[in-house]
């Protein structure tokens, strides 16, 4: 067909195009990552545990839109493969800080190598200027789309969380429990 090619109400469809690139990114993403605790759950929680300032249970589940009664099992399983461990957050005694193990460290990067490739392959049509405009254009669709659902914005969450300093040792008191 020459010319202006003829409107298809399926290959038009932005749900039908959306769900084919998830589901398509799910099956290699799952593929790349699925032999982690939780697969790619497990993976976004390592992603999330390796940046400054190390962050508790409850600012990873809110970042990741995860519950926090299913992330302290996934962070248990986790912490048994030797991937995180949790630590007392100098802080707040009450709270518990998850950090990578640098087992962990090493499986987070493999993954995110993993999972680059994966985008590349999911990509492959696309030059690497239009990659780099069509994941710009997503992640603003994507944070929009969060600021609108009533949940809490994991994408103000995730900016504050990188913009948050770390917090100070001074003062940091020992626990007299055994």
């Amino acid at each position: 067909m020459s010319g202006a090619q003829a409107s298809d109400p399926i290959n038009d469809d932005l749900g039908w195009m959306l769900g084919v690139v998830f589901r398509a990114y799910l099956r290699a993403a799952d593929h790349a990552v699925g032999d982690l605790p939780g697969g790619p759950r497990g993976y976004q929680v390592l992603t999330s545990a390796d940046r400054e300032p190390a962050r508790n249970q409850g600012a990873i589940a809110e970042e990741l839109g995860i519950d926090r009664t299913v992330l302290t099992y996934l962070i248990d399983d986790l912490e048994q493969a030797g991937l995180v461990v949790r630590r007392p957050d100098p802080a707040d005694r009450r709270s518990r800080l998850v950090t990578l193990t640098e087992t962990g460290r090493t499986a987070a990067r493999h993954r995110r190598e993993a999972l680059a490739a994966v985008e590349a392959r999911l990509l492959r049509e696309l030059s690497p200027e239009q990659a780099g405009s069509l994941r710009d254009l997503l992640q603003r669709v994507a944070c929009a789309a969060q600021a609108d659902d009533p949940l809490t914005d994991l994408c103000q969450v995730a900016e504050a969380a990188a913009e948050r300093p770390p917090a100070g040792r001074a003062g940091r008191r020992r626990s007299t429990r055994s």
